[in-house]
């Protein structure tokens, strides 16, 4: 194994360094979102989720510095990674207007408070299954300020397609490389470190259930929310020219309406293929939202031109 993810005799880094809490629901208040909302242009370490649109997802930020979403596959030992980070405090029930069940929890780490969101288990964001719908929006609505996605370290093949998925909507990702003792058992060698450079996002390799490596998770996690860790996830461009001329001219009609929206590349994909509630997004000016320190806006212009190129 080509890196350290535990350090011998160590205990468990969240009872050492954090005081994991419980949350509870309380109404939100125009302090606690002027607090979290977009505040990207005005400081590089101010939380950069979506205050507003995260109480309409069922998220409170009030006395929360910093909301973490928790994504992956179905069984790669995400819940244990949510338990271990939050000391099995949580609160649970169902995301609004939904019958799936939600789990917060939160943990506070070198003076900040952290939210953490625990996402349905899915293999994708096409938004194919309620389930992917919801992880989906979260993501991309509720602009959380970092995105853990957490990677079966012995099936990393098919569990980098939802890391990748991750990386087209937001910049703000970790990687939790779990399962590292069976990646050991099985004889993988894994180098996180190239991982990383091809990712351009932190990975970090962990054991949860045998607490290890979460004093590092949890270092990677404050880095990319405060800022002090930058990002550059790589995104694939490898559409045929046609698909590519189609995607750059929505991309260049949508940073014309919204000049700072974080993915409008992704959007774009979105639309061309025939994504109704991004469609939805855009008639209803929910785009908008998403610009930090801008106007809600809706263009009657973007929208016929989005009609002539489907």
């Amino acid at each position: 194994m080509t890196g350290e993810y535990d350090k011998p005799g160590s205990n468990n880094p969240v009872r050492q360094s954090q005081k994991s809490t419980s949350t509870v629901s309380k109404q939100s208040d125009t302090s606690s979102q002027d607090k979290s909302a977009p505040l990207q242009a005005q400081c590089q370490t101010c939380p950069v989720h979506n205050a507003a649109n995260l109480l309409k997802l069922g998220v409170d930020m009030q006395d929360w510095d910093f909301v973490i979403a928790l994504a992956g596959n179905p069984n790669v030992g995400k819940s244990t990674v949510f338990n271990a980070l939050t000391g099995l405090h949580q609160h649970t029930g169902n995301w609004p207007g939904k019958t799936v069940a939600r789990a917060e929890g939160g943990f506070d780490y070198n003076g900040y408070r952290f939210k953490l969101v625990d996402l349905p288990g899915t293999y994708s964001l096409l938004a194919t299954s309620l389930d992917e719908e919801i992880a989906r929006d979260f993501i991309l609505f509720g602009q959380p300020d970092v995105t853990i996605v957490i990677v079966d370290a012995t099936q990393m093949e098919r569990n980098l397609n939802l890391a990748l998925q991750v990386m087209q909507i937001t910049d703000r990702v970790v990687v939790c490389l779990n399962l590292m003792d069976e990646a050991e058992r099985h004889g993988l060698s894994i180098d996180e470190r190239r991982l990383a450079r091809d990712l351009g996002v932190p990975v970090v390799p962990t054991s949860a259930r045998h607490n290890k490596g979460l004093d590092n998770l949890v270092q990677a996690i404050s880095g990319v929310a405060t800022g002090e860790t930058p990002t550059n996830p790589y995104r694939i461009q490898n559409e045929p020219p046609e698909l590519k001329r189609a995607i750059d001219q929505l991309v260049e009609k949508l940073e014309s309406a919204y000049p700072k929206l974080p993915n409008s590349r992704w959007v774009a994909l979105r639309l061309l293929d025939g994504d109704e509630r991004i469609s939805e997004a855009i008639y209803k000016g929910e785009l908008g939202d998403l610009t930090p320190g801008e106007p809600e806006v809706v263009s009657q212009g973007l929208e016929i031109e989005l009609e002539t190129a489907r």
